[in-house]
């Protein structure tokens, strides 16, 4: 068991966390932005460090600050929650560098299946059906309402990176499709630090099958 756990996220997940970490009897630590000092998650921990201004890109998103926030409490272990960094393989090689444990799957997973265009690509290999789409980061306004027009209306505009539904756009017009590609780029930097988008048909009314595979180390 882990002597102490630092918490890479905030809000409710954060407090989730905490919750669990307190019925094992593991001592936490929050970090936090300007923005979030006064935040539940932070007064439910048991430590609590400040990593930077309000905009996540500056704070939660800056691996550097999170690994030193987990020196700084000698805590050995880093929970990513969900977001942020918890799809992120760099931050995981760069948690494992440091000597500290990510909770969480290895790089190799989370590089396969972290990134979204990636794991398109993995799963057409594997003849695994997958939505229609083109499989690779769109470059710009142009190139995305071609796209769209081939792949046929409604499409979704969606964040490789991340996840939890930030950084996708529904469109279904030339012009929803310049606005969405904007937005969703831009919703994908700030939550992510990842602005890749791709697109891919929209499924209206479809059916969503979840299986969730719980493993250890070993």
């Amino acid at each position: 068991m882990f002597k102490k756990i630092l918490i890479a996220n905030r809000g409710e997940i954060a407090c989730r966390i905490i919750r669990s970490c307190k019925r094992m009897g593991v001592p936490t630590v929050a970090v936090y932005s300007a923005a979030d000092a006064d935040a539940l998650h932070v007064r439910a921990a048991d430590e609590a460090v400040a990593i930077g201004p309000a905009a996540a890109a500056e704070s939660y998103l800056v691996i550097d600050k999170i690994i030193a926030a987990a020196k700084e409490t000698a805590a050995e272990a880093v929970h990513p929650g969900f977001g942020f960094l918890s799809e992120n393989a760099a931050f995981v090689e760069a948690l494992e560098k440091a000597g500290l444990v990510f909770i969480g799957p290895p790089v190799k997973a989370i590089g396969a299946m972290g990134d979204k265009i990636t794991s398109k690509k993995l799963a057409a290999e594997a003849k695994v059906s997958t939505v229609p789409g083109h499989p690779d980061a769109i470059d710009d306004e142009a190139e995305a309402v071609r796209i769209a027009g081939e792949i046929g209306y409604p499409v979704m505009i969606k964040a490789s990176a991340g996840g939890g539904g930030k950084g996708m756009r529904v469109a279904a017009s030339e012009a929803e499709v310049r606005d969405g590609l904007r937005s969703a780029r831009n919703e994908a930097r700030a939550s992510f630090g990842d602005d890749r988008v791709f697109i891919e048909k929209f499924i209206e009314e479809p059916r969503h099958i979840e299986i969730q595979v719980l493993a250890d180390a070993h």
